[in-house]
């Protein structure tokens, strides 16, 4: 069918930078038009329709063609196909940006028209048509619409026939923004972050979202969980190397509840990992500081065990392993089949099985992002708790192995054969190398040795070079975590038809640490400028407003990765030191609240009566938990890529090490670093 539609006319200044903008029709009305201009280089569209009855149409649609030819795309999500649609779902700083390095043009949907249109229809059984965004590079054309969508694979979403828009008065609405600074194309994300930030993030962040009052009780939730009412599921004690030595279990779930009226059954192999995202070591930090600051000896004792088994990991020509798993075996009980482990009797050494070659844990091969995770976090223990020389022997046996596997260009590689230490080919060049510079700048730090620093900036400016430019933002969880689309035909390519590649925000956040530290050692602005950027490509992935079909507090929380769904993911907590770090280095006041956000929205999923709303959800999802469950947390939300105002999927189970303990950790870490206030 021919679209009907109308030209939206804008002022003389937009039009070399905006060549055309239409405006479909719904049905046979015409839309009312108003374009208004807040400032001189943004305009605002707002666009009615008055119906008298319900129109069928399968899809509505604003669509904007830029008068240059960008050489530079960005959007929140991918859309690989004409199929497929950036879903409200998936806006949690919502925008279309280009540029040809002299023209810079973004498309920022209405949040507010969008907040009014979803608050209208909250708790009704009628489902309004969901806005949407998209981006066609090659056409050069820029979306903005509303029409049914459904979710494909893990996770996109594409357009579905059906829609249906209601009697009465429809409103959409967006914001055109124009630049020719050269700013604007250093950093493309700075004036839109400003942007959401004073219009909706900084106003909803002074009224107390998205939690309020004081965050210790969480902590002390978090802890007495893990430690007492759920400790005979969660702690791990037992003797290795002749030592005594303990961890949480890295996943517990709700049938081990001590209030699950069935059987308990396993989710995953029982085991300990000291991995990027579940690391016990981390973990054991925040309990460390915890347990100083409030004179609890058990928790300091606990921690110690945690870091004793981090040091029994058997080192190898100076690799390490990264997880100590125990043998499972499945068994029948009243004719089901429950999944049981076999003690740590039955223990073996292996490593992560999210990645590219094993899913069996017992032969997945070293991963370096992990080791070096782990061995910064000695080196962090041994200059911030206890000087205990073994960490730092540890790490520096590992530092040496390190500097071997540096490629000629910089990089280091992602995985290792045990046996040969040679790279196993994927992800050889990958952003996943900034967090091994930002390991060997602190060896450099607390050991003086430069050829620790010359082999970081080595590294750094490989990244620098080969992967910020274009945003190629690969690492192990951009294809081999749950989203695992694209890992063939995608893997190391832009999707055509975004001009963009699959991008995942914890790489984004390595390498921003990872400038920074470069910037304090070496004092370069150039560090810090570009750690800026890439710190504000991270934030174009954290919620800076609360939408009204997100039915759990989102200001401050995380999304992953652009083919992906999560609201309020556990990486929040490792994130906002960081950006609050970087609030006080450039003195910006919307980065301190960015940072602190994060670490509020941390807590937000937690079972336990300081989150009511929260609570009420969880005890719908599973009516059995009860207070003794207190501190029982899941690590994201919405991950399927739907939400609901009544039977909200809540998630089954806890990751002390990527969930409740990892929140706390984060918060001991900011306390001890910036102060209470």
């Amino acid at each position: 069918m021919e679209r009907t539609y109308e030209q939206i006319q804008l002022d003389n200044h937009f039009r070399s930078y905006i060549e055309s903008v239409t405006c479909d029709y719904l049905g046979s009305i015409k839309p009312q038009i108003e374009v208004t201009y807040p400032a001189s280089n943004r305009a605002k569209v707002h666009i009615r329709f008055a119906l008298d009855q319900v129109v069928l149409q399968d899809d509505w649609r604003i669509q904007l063609k830029p008068a240059f030819s960008p050489t530079f795309h960005w959007s929140p999500h991918l859309t690989p196909t004409a199929e497929h649609v950036i879903d409200q779902h998936s806006f949690r700083s919502p925008a279309l940006i280009v540029h040809d390095g002299a023209k810079w043009l973004a498309v920022v949907p209405d949040l507010e028209l969008l907040t009014k249109a979803g608050s209208s229809k909250k708790g009704s059984k009628e489902q309004p048509p969901r806005w949407y965004m998209d981006m066609d590079a090659p056409l050069n054309e820029l979306s903005l619409g509303m029409c049914c969508t459904s979710v494909k694979e893990h996770v996109l979403y594409v357009r579905q026939p059906g829609t249906q828009f209601a009697s009465g008065q429809i409103e959409f609405g967006f914001y055109l923004f124009i630049s020719d600074d050269k700013r604007s194309i250093a950093n493309p994300w700075r004036e839109l972050l400003s942007f959401f930030w004073q219009g909706w993030g900084s106003p909803l962040f002074a009224k107390g979202q998205p939690n309020s009052g004081e965050l210790e009780p969480y902590i002390a939730r978090a802890y007495h969980w893990a430690f007492h009412n759920w400790e005979h599921i969660v702690w791990q004690q037992f003797e290795l190397n002749g030592k005594e030595v303990g961890a949480p279990a890295f996943i517990v779930n709700v049938t081990q509840s001590p209030n699950y009226p069935g059987v308990p059954n396993e989710r995953e192999v029982l085991s300990v990992w000291n991995q990027a995202w579940f690391s016990s070591l981390r973990s054991a930090h925040g309990l460390y500081r915890y347990g100083r600051l409030t004179g609890n000896e058990d928790y300091i004792e606990r921690a110690q065990k945690m870091k004793e088994l981090a040091l029994c990991a058997p080192q190898h020509n100076g690799w390490f392993p990264s997880v100590l798993a125990t043998e499972m075996e499945q068994v029948e009980l009243e004719g089901k089949v429950y999944n049981r482990s076999k003690g740590w009797s039955s223990m073996y050494w292996g490593n992560s099985n999210r990645n590219p070659f094993h899913l069996n844990i017992r032969e997945a091969p070293l991963h370096v992002l992990d080791m070096s995770w782990t061995a910064l976090l000695m080196l962090r223990w041994f200059e911030e708790l206890e000087q205990d020389e073994r960490l730092l022997e540890y790490a520096c046996s590992y530092a040496d192995a390190l500097l071997a596997l540096q490629d000629k260009r910089g990089f280091f590689p992602g995985w290792i054969d045990p046996k040969s230490g040679r790279p196993l080919g994927i992800l050889d060049e990958s952003p996943e190398t900034s967090l091994s510079v930002t390991f060997l700048m602190k060896m450099y730090e607390i050991s003086g040795r430069t050829v620790y620093k010359d082999a970081a900036y080595k590294a750094l400016h490989a990244v620098c070079e080969e992967i910020i430019p274009c945003g190629r933002w690969e690492d192990f969880e951009t294809y081999w975590s749950c989203s695992r689309w694209g890992q063939e035909e995608w893997r190391g390519r832009k999707i055509n038809r975004n001009n963009m590649y699959k991008q995942c925000n914890f790489s984004m956040y390595w390498t921003a640490e990872a400038l920074l530290a470069c910037y304090r050692e070496s004092n370069e602005q150039q560090y810090l400028q570009l750690g800026q950027r890439c710190l504000d490509e991270l934030l174009m992935t954290q919620a800076s407003w609360q939408p009204p079909y997100i039915y759990v507090p989102a200001l401050g929380g995380f999304g992953v990765m652009n083919a992906d769904a999560e609201w309020n993911d556990a990486r929040q907590s490792l994130f906002a030191e960081l950006i609050t770090a970087y609030g006080y280095e450039l003195d910006i006041e919307e980065y301190k609240e960015r940072g602190l956000a994060a670490l509020r929205a941390s807590f937000t999923m937690m079972y336990c009566p300081e989150n009511e709303k929260v609570k009420q959800r969880w005890e719908k999802a599973w009516p059995f938990l009860n207070e003794k469950d207190y501190g029982f947390m899941m690590e994201n939300y919405g991950h399927d890529g739907r939400t609901d105002p009544i039977h909200d999927p809540m998630g089954e189970f806890t990751i002390f090490d990527w969930g409740n303990g990892a929140a706390a950790e984060g918060y001991m870490r900011m306390l001890d670093r910036f102060g209470k206030l």
